[in-house]
């Protein structure tokens, strides 16, 4: 439908009794998007102004968050303004532009993740060579190569999509995903071939890489001694709680877009919710506990008057 300014608007028909629970959902999306906000605020603060955390490791885990920090804005304050609408609509712009940052922060998980793996790598298996290797410029290089190479990807099709024409202006879902393609009166080759070629750039070509470091370092480490092995525990495991985590939901979305017409739409409402839900609260709750040394500027940051009462209590 379109108003008198030509303006394209899209209804998101993927929500379940909105009018009936409207408060309900706006009150829980809020205390979600508040906490994805402060949890992950706070481990990038600490990350950034203790210079002990200024490492490459640390780096990537901040570029990580803030990524978090866009998912969730990109998607929580238009469910906010859907929740409290009568009716819940958007621009075809503002959609394409929705979906533009959800997949791109996405794309740029796994390379930062692929980043991640390439550090500890360098750090376990070339330990002489590491300040040589992950230098600043080499860390520059490797965030601004994750977060430039996922937007150029996902912008070709988004601009493909704004020329296309639409037959279809009801979307089942809750936010701007996949699903967009159904709209389209024609399903362009030309984007099905991108998409393709985006998915094996973005997604596997990066868990390759990365299945690839972690059984170099699982190799090295089962030779080593016993302080190389607890190191890779130490810093490996989070990594890799993110990477199974975050790969679950890439499926789920994948499967949500593809899924038949007929499946039931409280289900479906499910699945997306979790898709924007567990991620961007996992990761700083992961890196917050399980890596020491954020760990150990954390109890410090939330007990600054009786720092050592609070390690024992911890204990």
């Amino acid at each position: 439908m379109a108003d008198q300014l030509n303006v394209t608007y899209i209804t998101l028909d993927g929500y379940v009794d909105v009018h009936r629970y409207r408060y309900l959902y706006f009150f829980l999306m809020l205390i979600v998007y508040v906490l994805i906000i402060c949890c992950n605020s706070v481990v990038v603060y600490l990350i950034w102004v203790h210079k002990a955390l200024h490492e490459p490791m640390y780096m990537f885990i901040a570029a990580l968050l803030i990524n978090s920090v866009v998912l969730g804005t990109s998607v929580y304050p238009k469910f906010f303004i859907d929740f409290l609408s009568d009716r819940q609509i958007i621009s075809y712009s503002a959609c394409l532009f929705q979906f533009f940052l959800f997949y791109s922060t996405g794309g740029s998980e796994f390379l930062l993740l692929s980043a991640m793996a390439y550090d500890r790598y360098v750090s376990i298996c070339k330990p002489l060579q590491y300040s040589s290797i992950m230098t600043k410029n080499t860390v520059s290089v490797l965030l601004l190569f994750a977060w430039l190479v996922p937007a150029c990807h996902i912008a070709v099709p988004a601009i493909l999509s704004a020329q296309n024409k639409l037959c279809s202006f009801t979307l089942r879902a809750i936010f701007c995903n996949n699903t967009i393609y159904r709209l389209q009166c024609v399903r362009s080759t030309l984007i099905t071939l991108y998409g393709v070629v985006t998915l094996v750039d973005l997604t596997v070509l990066p868990l390759l890489f990365i299945m690839f470091t972690y059984t170099k370092i699982l190799i090295v480490s089962y030779r080593s001694c016993k302080e190389v092995r607890r190191k890779a525990a130490e810093t490996c495991l989070s990594h890799l709680l993110v990477l199974i985590s975050y790969s679950c939901l890439c499926a789920y979305d994948i499967s949500i877009a593809r899924v038949e017409s007929d499946f039931p739409k409280t289900a479906r409402f499910i699945m997306m919710l979790q898709v924007v839900l567990y991620h961007p609260l996992l990761n700083p709750l992961i890196y917050g506990l399980k890596m020491k040394e954020i760990s150990k500027h954390l109890k410090k940051l939330l007990c600054p008057a009786d720092t050592v009462l609070c390690v024992k209590t911890n204990h």
